[in-house]
């Protein structure tokens, strides 16, 4: 299927949310809940002792609703600690869309899986051997997270939100510029700078948005020239394949069942299918199907009438 990129213009509208772990324990904490925003690409994350909703609406209350308003969307995976009725009505208290990903398919929350693996690299060059303090270095982990250079926006997170350059302790120990110039120490000319750098932050969040847009349809067409192209429409007949079985399908058990019958396609690769021996339906990613041409079996019955005499 050709990939199908988010792209989205107001900071803080749309937000992809996921847990990391288990770890090992941590001062009573096992897991990470992470958040990122999908325009500025800003991470909140914090450590706790389980993946549950209780945790989860918490998480939202407290790191993203209090600090950065309330966002339009929240994207997540199909986990029982995203799809309950406590989570679903806090959303729809605050009137935010839910949306949830197809089974066996990450890429679709692809934003929150980046950002998890990079924070997990940072904590794997920062913590001890034992691994034990892991909790206790996740705020140095997102601080270098967030003044970290991004290729695609040409930029920082932390410049995105704030509209000016993080100043980090090794500045002031090497003596950096904006460290030693008089400028700082005057409070007209550093408030008419700050005015100045405020006026620049629509600018600049706008430009991090071409270069994202640029940066997202070169990926679309590196990603598509590599793969075969396949069309569904509905009425069609499908097998689906079943990932669980990718590294141990077992000794003469297919990968592929079905078929199924599709009836309905989403212009973002979701795919609605119809099972007609449970009268079952769902919905999966279409990478995971591909078109049955075998037909129709043809069932013979006989029918044997029994009479008592």
């Amino acid at each position: 299927m050709p990939q199908k990129g988010i792209l989205e213009v107001e900071p803080f509208d749309c937000w992809g949310i996921d847990f990391m772990g288990p770890f090992p324990n941590s001062y009573n904490k096992t897991y990470i809940l992470v958040c990122v925003d999908y325009v500025t690409k800003w991470v909140e994350a914090q450590a706790c002792s389980a993946n549950d909703a209780y945790t989860v609406i918490n998480f939202l209350k407290k790191n993203i609703f209090t600090r950065f308003g309330v966002p339009r969307v929240l994207i997540s995976d199909g986990g029982t600690h995203f799809l309950n009725r406590y989570l679903e009505r806090s959303l729809a208290r605050y009137d935010v869309k839910h949306k949830v990903s197809t089974p066996y398919h990450p890429q679709t929350c692809g934003q929150v899986e980046v950002s998890n693996r990079q924070l997990k690299q940072i904590l794997e060059k920062t913590v001890a051997t034992s691994r034990k303090d892991w909790s206790k270095k996740l705020d140095d982990t997102l601080w270098a997270y967030r003044t970290a250079f991004k290729t695609h926006l040409r930029l920082s997170p932390y410049q995105l939100v704030y509209g000016k350059a993080c100043h980090l302790p090794v500045e002031l120990e090497h003596r950096a510029y904006w460290a030693t110039r008089f400028l700082n120490f005057d409070e007209q000319e550093a408030g008419e700078e700050r005015l100045l750098k405020l006026n620049e932050l629509e600018e600049l969040r706008l430009q991090a948005y071409e270069n994202a847009a640029i940066y997202k349809e070169k990926t679309k067409r590196f990603h598509d020239r590599r793969i075969k192209r396949r069309d569904f429409e509905p009425g069609q007949q499908v097998l689906l394949y079943n990932s669980k079985f990718k590294f141990s399908a077992g000794k003469l058990r297919s990968k592929w069942s079905g078929p199924f019958e599709i009836t309905k396609v989403s212009p973002y690769g979701a795919v609605e299918l119809f099972d007609h021996r449970t009268a079952t339906e769902f919905k999966v990613n279409g990478q995971r199907l591909k078109l049955y041409e075998g037909g129709t079996i043809p069932v013979h019955k006989e029918v044997l009438h029994f009479t008592d005499e």
